[in-house]
């Protein structure tokens, strides 16, 4: 798309990107206005009047594209579109970009640092190093926390995108044993898929790569916490709200699972009342700032596509674009 005039681009929420992480000029006539946040009040004037807006995690709901009839392109800076109303844009002829693929390597390994950091106690030994147990202890170590090697682990992976199936191959280097399964309630997905339950069943670990949908809210809950035999761990680095967060305290505090990591929340930040943040005291429980995502490489990646979206819509060639959801 071109225009006579400049392009008038919002971002609204730069600050969700690191600071020295830049942007690259757009290749075209434009004027780029950077807001560090918005709040929901600030919406409506700060897109009235723009082409094109930048968003990570302000909503853009109806209401909001009502008040921009300029607007033509909404250029998500993540990959979830759910911060955006979908239909209200193909209404209005309103394009919506998202980022693809940027975290294939920074997510899989977050996924890891997790996973061995619980599996072999590492915090809880930490902890109580620097609480002077190792000094107390009278002998070279001791043995007050668990410790489990992977190999020979069941490594169960709910989600088969590109980063469940790069978190399998870190899983097999490993020697796991790996087993995918598709999102709860969904069969017939062919043989190299293990039914939901089973999964649950047999795992030694349990690693969530789903989108947030109306079918995967709260998939994980206390009948699901009840199927898990072997007290697995449960990683979370998707998105919140795949995990009834109550449930996962009380699946933690009475041993149902032997321990979870998290980088994500139902509500972000959490407030200190949060579920998440009454388990953050526990030994077998890590909860990290939504960070799995945020490697200076990935974030790089993502800016730069983020730019690339934006020049290929003005330019004619959209890429990247978000299809409406039935």
């Amino acid at each position: 798309m071109k225009a006579a005039e400049p392009a008038r681009i919002v971002f609204l929420d730069r600050d969700t990107m690191p600071a020295d992480i830049r942007l690259r000029p757009f290749a075209f006539p434009h004027e780029l206005v950077e807001f560090g946040s918005t709040r929901p009040d600030q919406v409506i004037e700060r897109i009235a009047g723009t082409d094109i807006v930048i968003t990570n995690k302000v909503p853009l709901r109806s209401a909001e594209l009502a008040s921009a009839p300029t607007l033509r392109l909404i250029a998500i800076a993540a990959t979830g579109s759910d911060v955006v109303d979908i239909k209200a844009c193909a209404d209005r002829g309103v394009a919506v970009s998202n980022i693809r693929g940027y975290a294939v390597n920074t997510v899989p390994e977050h996924t890891f640092a997790l996973i061995l950091a619980l599996r072999r106690s590492l915090t809880a030994y930490r902890d109580s190093v620097r609480m002077g147990r190792w000094a107390e202890s009278g002998q070279f170590c001791y043995f007050d926390h668990p410790i489990n090697d992977l190999s020979g682990a069941t490594l169960g992976i709910i989600g088969d995108g590109a980063l469940g199936r790069a978190v399998a191959d870190i899983g097999r280097a490993f020697g796991m044993r790996t087993l995918f399964s598709s999102y709860k309630g969904v069969s017939g997905m062919g043989p190299l898929y293990t039914p939901f339950e089973d999964v649950l069943r047999q795992s030694d670990i349990i690693t969530l790569h789903s989108p947030l949908m109306p079918q995967t809210r709260n998939m994980i809950a206390a009948p699901e916490f009840a199927l898990m035999e072997r007290k697995p761990l449960l990683i979370n680095t998707a998105r919140g709200g795949l995990v009834d967060e109550v449930a996962l305290g009380q699946a933690l505090r009475s041993g149902q699972i032997a321990g979870a990591g998290f980088d994500v929340a139902t509500v972000e930040p959490p407030s200190a009342d949060h579920p998440l943040m009454r388990l953050v005291g526990l030994p077998n429980f890590i909860l990290t700032p939504h960070v799995a995502w945020a490697s200076r490489e990935a974030v790089q990646s993502l800016a730069d596509q983020l730019v690339d979206n934006v020049e290929g819509f003005w330019s004619g060639m959209p890429r990247n674009i978000v299809a409406q959801v039935e």
